[in-house]
């Protein structure tokens, strides 16, 4: 049975990371949001913080994304390990800013691909490398499976030949890993992923886009021309197993979505408990005690909002218990990430709506958080996407059936 209490080992992690979001975070946010594309130079010191505790074993071994499945600190039958700790942790960051929880170094989504896939030696081998993920290519989209970017074998190594796009923090990080085809005819069973470390000749960054939230953290296109990395660089088996399927790749996903349901979750905490403060500073009186029929319009409406996150904070809790406890979680996964995604997006902006002038100009961060949630809806699979993956589930059908 899932124990939601929040296991007393994991506390002081997250108490730390709240005081981060909060000291650290929050007052350099406005800034990197105006100056889009500029290194957060704050973030150095944070990072080599995390380390610190990392190495001592403070943090319960939990960054911001490199997650992997592990036993930890069980509490009540469960094993509550890092799984639970980095979504609560990233929570608490992105009650701070999101943007800037996606630039830390060394956290990036890369390294929860590596996480998910990697084999004991390639583990050990990009320990403490900082990770992007380039999935996103022109045309293709949420349809991973229909990949473009090829990878073909030459002695031991692999060519790469594409172009992806939206990679977050392409620029900044070390290595990205860049999912390609091996054999395009084989469908999406040939698909894997590959670290390519910054740097590699015919690995060009080509530009950084320009965003409507999250510009604390570099959005980058990057191209593949004859790009050449070593075979030992293929995460996981280079065997392609056309039973399996896509398996072994999406299993990437059933780690990370839960990160970015957290993200949402974060984020929209942070509206919430400002939004009460606008709210009750203009003399408006929350009751959780009192029918929602019987107070303000603002009140009611301040009520429902909590009801939506908290609806998504549970699932994002089941998916991460689930990870940790080694059960099978990629329902539960995408269950998380569109609910979260579609609550984040929901309570963001009508929190702007109650806060009237307050929310929609700068005086507040409020537009900016409304601005930020929404690509948390969008990247790691579309809403339209994790609604699909729940129903094939469901139903007992397969993409094949259910298009």
């Amino acid at each position: 049975m899932i124990n939601l209490e929040t296991p007393k080992k994991v506390r002081p992690l997250i108490e730390q990371a709240h005081q981060v979001a909060m000291n650290m975070l929050r007052p350099i946010s406005r800034k990197y949001d105006a100056a889009e594309h500029e290194y957060p130079k704050e973030l150095d010191m944070l990072a080599a913080m995390i380390d610190g505790l990392s190495d001592s074993g403070a943090s319960n071994g939990a960054g911001a994304a490199g997650v992997r499945r592990s036993e930890g600190a069980e509490s009540a039958g469960n094993r509550n390990g890092t799984n639970l700790a980095s979504v609560l942790s990233i929570m608490e960051m992105c009650w701070g800013d999101v943007g800037l929880l996606l630039s830390m170094p060394r956290q990036g989504l890369g390294n929860s691909a590596i996480a998910s896939v990697a084999d004991d030696e390639q583990l050990e081998r990009f320990k403490g490398v900082w990770a992007s993920m380039a999935i996103t290519e022109p045309g293709v989209g949420s349809d991973s499976a229909s990949i473009r970017t090829t990878a073909v074998k030459d002695g031991d190594d692999y060519v790469l030949n594409g172009e992806k796009i939206f990679v977050t923090s392409g620029e900044r990080s070390d290595a990205v890993v860049v999912w390609a085809t091996l054999d395009r005819s084989l469908g999406r069973a040939a698909i894997k992923s590959f670290v390519v470390p910054k740097g590699t000749p015919g690995m060009t960054v080509e530009r950084l886009e320009h965003k409507l939230g999250i510009r604390a953290s570099d959005t980058a296109t990057i191209r593949f021309e004859d790009c050449r990395v070593p075979a030992a660089n293929l995460l996981g088996s280079e065997e392609v197993d056309v039973k399996q399927g896509f398996a072994g790749a999406m299993a990437t996903f059933d780690n990370t979505r839960p990160l970015v349901a957290s993200m949402a979750v974060g984020c929209a905490r942070a509206s919430l408990d400002l939004t009460r403060e606008i709210l009750e500073k203009a003399g408006v009186e929350i009751d959780h005690d009192a029918p929602a029929l019987t107070q303000s319009a603002a009140a009611a409406t301040f009520l429902q909002l909590e009801a939506d996150w908290e609806a998504a904070y549970l699932l994002t809790l089941q998916a991460a218990w689930m990870a940790d406890n080694r059960k099978p979680n990629s329902l539960e996964a995408s269950m998380a990430k569109a609910k979260a995604g579609r609550m984040g997006t929901d309570v963001t902006l009508r929190c702007v709506e109650l806060a009237g002038t307050m929310g929609y100009s700068e005086q507040e961060l409020l537009e900016k958080w409304a601005r930020d949630s929404k690509i948390l809806d969008i990247f790691e699979g579309t809403q339209q996407i994790q609604q699909l993956i729940v129903a094939r589930r469901v139903l007992g059908l397969t993409s094949a059936q259910l298009k």
